[in-house]
């Protein structure tokens, strides 16, 4: 039971439209910057990874302290977990590696780890 519930955790049927809120952030805060941006939203539907870059590049998050701001409330789904643990794999990182380019806890890497059994 309780794997199956750990399954329920990352299948999240309530996710923000994300292109409809960058669309709204370019249009009314950053018009100069839609350019740069209009191919990764010219996407049917926006990975993890387009998300993290669209907000790299609309707000330039390279302070630390507003990147940790930023990443406090991230959530991920289990396709996205599965695609940052086969990055790890494909370019053979550690844990830390891993969370260092994703702005992530290595806890939280070990525990998805230990959960998907990679």
């Amino acid at each position: 039971m309780e794997k199956q519930f750990k399954e329920n955790i990352y299948q999240n049927t309530n996710s923000p439209d994300y292109k409809r809120i960058f669309n709204d952030i370019l249009t009314m805060e950053y018009p100069n910057k839609r350019k740069e941006c209009k191919a990764i939203l010219a996407k049917q539907e926006l990975s993890f990874v387009d998300i993290i870059e669209l907000n790299q590049k609309i707000f330039g998050l390279k302070d630390k302290k507003k990147l940790d701001l930023s990443q406090k409330h991230r959530s991920y789904t289990k396709t996205s977990i599965l695609h940052i643990l086969d990055y790890q794999k494909k370019n053979r990182l550690n844990n830390t590696q891993l969370a260092l380019h994703f702005s992530l806890s290595r806890n939280s890497i070990a525990k998805w780890r230990k959960m998907f059994q990679v």
